[in-house]
């Protein structure tokens, strides 16, 4: 075994913030780095650096010999098929196989908060993996339970503030959302660690903040108005509907209000400080980072 990481999904926005930590923050030798991908020639700036980049298609368990050789860490970044609850699952089973049969030591999945009896409709993908995790026959494994990321701001804001109204079903309730970065760093860390037991941390924001006081402070940072506007749960997905979201996808955008509702998410944790050995970045100074990029919305 020649002591190899694997980051997987690595062409994806988490994965490459995951390798830059690796590479920059932690100084992890790019020769000790597998970086894996459906699309591994979206990775060639990885390779130009010394990274290995590998094809691995969870879908394809002939790409899995190739892709986990000497293998000891891998980081399984949880997949993207968003618009089919489930299949995601499936696939995680077929990884988790997989790192099992290449004698793979430790994994590290990126899994939700609370994901036991949620309303969130894609937390049974996560509690389904977590639970593979535990019946696996692997020797360790480490579940980050990522709170939202703040840059999913992006996405809800660029209409709300076009209309100066930010429609929402989470009943006024607080979440501790926390920035991609971030997540990134405390996956890269027990990546590049030596952690052999089997533990879970959740990892949240250092505070829990409603939708209310994000549009304040995003108001006010902009000046631009912007309202939110509590509206029923089924009124939300319509309204997602007829702005021309496929109504599966627009169900699952809800219930993540649903679960902020239910309050699921809105604990703050000190696991990403455990972890990392440093505070995360706080909502004040992601806003004022990001300040041009939402202006520009």
């Amino acid at each position: 075994m020649s002591h190899l990481i694997l980051v997987t999904g690595a062409s994806g926005q988490l994965g490459q913030a995951v390798l830059q930590h690796l590479t920059e923050t932690l100084a992890v030798p790019a020769e000790r780095i597998v970086a894996a991908s459906r699309n591994p020639e979206k990775l060639a700036s990885w390779a130009a650096k010394g990274v290995a980049t590998r094809e691995l298609d969870f879908e394809k368990p002939e790409t899995f010999a190739a892709a986990y050789a000497d293998v000891e860490r891998a980081l399984l970044i949880s997949t993207d098929t968003l618009d089919k609850p489930g299949h995601r699952l499936l696939q995680h089973r077929n990884a988790i196989d997989g790192f099992a049969a290449a004698g793979i030591r430790h994994v590290i999945y990126t899994s939700a908060p609370n994901p036991a009896d949620s309303p969130l409709l894609i937390a049974p993908d996560h509690e389904g993996t977590e639970k593979a995790l535990a019946a696996s026959s692997l020797a360790g494994w480490t579940v980050l339970r990522n709170h939202w990321y703040l840059e999913n701001l992006f996405m809800f804001l660029k209409p709300a503030l076009a209309s100066g109204s930010w429609y929402t079903a989470d009943e006024g309730k607080g979440s501790a959302d926390i920035s991609r970065n971030d997540l990134a760093l405390a996956a890269a860390t027990v990546l590049a660690g030596n952690e052999t037991a089997k533990n879970t941390y959740t990892l949240s924001g250092s505070q829990s903040l409603t939708k209310v006081e994000i549009a304040s402070a995003v108001s006010e940072a902009l000046g631009k108005p912007l309202e939110v506007v509590q509206v029923p749960l089924e009124g939300l997905v319509q309204g997602m509907v007829q702005a021309g979201l496929p109504e599966p996808v627009a169900r699952i955008f809800a219930s993540f209000d649903a679960n902020t509702a239910a309050g699921r998410v809105a604990d703050v944790t000190g696991d990403f400080e455990r972890i990392t050995g440093r505070k995360p970045q706080s909502f004040c100074e992601w806003l004022h980072a990001n300040k041009a990029a939402l202006a520009s919305l």
